[in-house]
């Protein structure tokens, strides 16, 4: 049997041919070492010698002139989009730009924040440092740095192409796009030292630029390199709890060094444990800190960091055909739910994409008797909670967060103390809502609520009491930092906040499909319509209103005054959320 050819009309020749050899089950695995062949423990068939029939340099060659109709108009679109990017900026963010400008012009005290600023580099920039690479290694649970669309993972890798001519420029794609908004950050870092009068610019963007350059590159290759073994999702789950306590650590390091409590011994070793604390010493050195053997820091980190970057992208070439297939998928699945605005669709797909949480068997001894039938649900979803304790940790993350939040708003004072009380009932309803993920599930698919002796509201409403039990006991602990500092009446205002929380998690579980109609409610106006502020409100009804109504209860600091809103917004948006409940079951 003849290959087939695909011929192309519009060339002027007309003799110029793409032919593609007999292409091997698409749907077989494709796992190839760097080079571009087929590793001893792939399951791949070689199909075709390179040697033979090599067809990569025409295929692209043809690829770019059917593609270049294509390119100019994501160049256009590309074009509109930053031109809408530019506009927003310089329309909404001016204003700021030129208080700022201001504030500096009168005489503005930022010196005495940098002097808290440059107290805290040594801890500060390794935990940016960790927080990208932990971002990156999560990224790569679904996408990674290489991800190719659809129809080149199902027709371009079955020709007789080499592997690595189309793996790598996407890799290469990746760490520039990483750089960039690196780099713009630097040059904002650089630009925060010289105002605030820790450095001249000039020094400033010097000592930045190692660590802007290197700390983005060094997280795409984690990246891929959690990408191109796929075994190691499970080590980047299994980690994943251990390195967010590291970063609360070296966050609460930052804010305590910043207050004058540093510690010198854990800043040294900081500073010379790893390319995190490398991209440190530079920084620290250029606001006039005493760093020995910096130069040699900067030299480690960036050999470490061509090193990295050399062995990812060999490793490029080698990602298996079965893994960039779903990758794809996934990505595209993404990518219309996001444009739909259905993000729990998104969550679920990204959670199917990394084989989902990891989970544990845990034995529960199930409720008998007729007394105790009844708690069933709650039996299922402490069951639940105890096969992955990952949302449980989350919801200790989010707690410490809320607790940090309000009490560095009320140290501050003035204006300032509101703004960190609503962030902190935010972390608090995020903290909620991650025990409250049972009541989700039940809304993906009605189906699974067959098994349950209730109705369907009375079974969400069930889904409420281990979330609100959690919370109350999590804001407890989280209220023993304020009542030991002269503020006992947080031990009983903060666990307050677990039921109204509770129910709006549950209302925000039954709200529904995304009533994107809403988007085009309202006439125009110079600065826009109201039906993406009116969208927002619907999709956020739960949280805005329990968080506003508790901020303003709150904000009073009567007891009877958050008891009574605490009851009544609980009953409100219990009420909704049945009835919520009712309407997604008639539907």
């Amino acid at each position: 049997m003849a290959p087939p050819t695909t011929e192309r009309p519009d060339d002027a020749t007309g003799d110029e041919t793409v032919r593609a050899a007999e292409a091997p089950d698409p749907d077989a695995d494709t796992d190839t070492d760097a080079d571009g062949d087929t590793d001893a423990d792939g399951d791949d068939e070689p199909g075709w010698s390179e040697a033979e029939d090599d067809r990569t340099a025409e295929t692209l060659a043809w690829l770019k002139r059917k593609r270049r109709a294509h390119r100019r108009q994501q160049g256009r679109d590309l074009a509109v989009l930053l031109y809408t990017v530019v506009l927003a900026l310089v329309a909404y963010g001016s204003g700021m730009v030129l208080h700022f400008l201001r504030g500096l012009g009168e005489g503005a005290d930022y010196g005495g924040f940098g002097a808290g600023l440059s107290r805290a580099l040594p801890s500060l920039i390794p935990a940016v440092a960790v927080l990208l690479g932990l971002l990156s290694a999560r990224d790569a649970l679904w996408r990674g740095p290489v991800v190719l669309p659809a129809p080149q993972v199902g027709w371009l890798l079955a020709q007789p192409v080499r592997r690595a001519a189309v793996l790598r420029p996407w890799f290469r794609l990746s760490a520039w796009l990483a750089l960039i908004p690196a780099v713009l950050g630097g040059v904002a870092a650089g630009a925060t030292l010289r105002v605030t009068g820790q450095a001249s610019i000039g020094p400033a963007l010097l000592g930045v630029a190692p660590g802007a350059v290197c700390l983005p590159l060094l997280s795409v290759a984690l990246g891929m390199a959690v990408e191109r073994r796929p075994h190691r999702t499970r080590t980047v789950r299994r980690w994943t709890g251990p390195v967010v306590l590291l970063l609360a650590a070296l966050a609460a390091q930052a804010a305590l060094a910043g207050n004058g409590h540093r510690v010198r011994p854990l800043e040294w070793v900081e500073l010379w444990s790893g390319p995190w604390g490398w991209a440190a010493q530079p920084v620290v050195r250029a606001c006039g800190g005493g760093v020995p053997g910096w130069p040699a820091a900067v030299a480690l980190l960036l050999a470490g960091t061509a090193a990295a970057v050399w062995f990812a992208h060999r490793e490029a070439a080698g990602v298996p055909t079965t893994h960039l297939r779903a990758r794809a998928a996934t990505a595209a699945t993404v990518a219309s739910v996001f444009w739909s605005l259905e993000l729990r669709a998104a969550k679920l797909a990204l959670m199917e994409a990394g084989d989902g949480e990891g989970t544990r068997r845990v034995r529960l001894r199930p409720p008998r008797g007729r007394r105790t039938r009844r708690y069933v649900v709650v039996w299922r979803d402490l069951l639940t909670l105890l096969c992955s304790p990952g949302r449980l940790g989350r919801a200790a993350v989010w707690a410490a967060a809320g607790a940090t939040a309000a009490g560095v708003g009320a140290d501050l004072g003035g204006e300032r103390r509101p703004v960190g009380l609503v962030v902190g009932l935010l972390c608090g309803y995020l903290a909620v809502g991650a025990l409250a993920e049972p009541a989700r599930v039940e809304t993906d698919d009605l189906r699974r609520s067959a098994w349950a002796p209730y109705r369907f509201h009375t079974l969400v409403l069930w889904h409420g009491v281990l979330p609100a039990v959690l919370g109350t006991v999590l804001g407890l602990l989280a209220a023993v930092p304020f009542a030991l500092h002269g503020s006992p009446l947080a031990l009983l205002l903060v666990p307050l906040c677990a039921p109204p929380f509770t129910a709006a998690s549950l209302y925000s579980a039954c709200r529904g499909p995304a009533r994107t109609h809403l988007m085009f409610l309202g006439g125009g106006s110079p600065m826009g319509g109201p039906g993406p502020l009116i969208y927002l409100a619907w999709y956020a009804a739960g949280p805005l209103i329990a968080v506003g109504c508790l901020a303003l209860a709150l904000s009073l600091a009567a007891p009877t005054t958050v008891v009574l809103m605490d009851v009544l917004v609980t009953a409100a948006l219990a009420s909704l959320a049945a009835r919520s409940a009712d309407r997604l079951v008639s539907h």
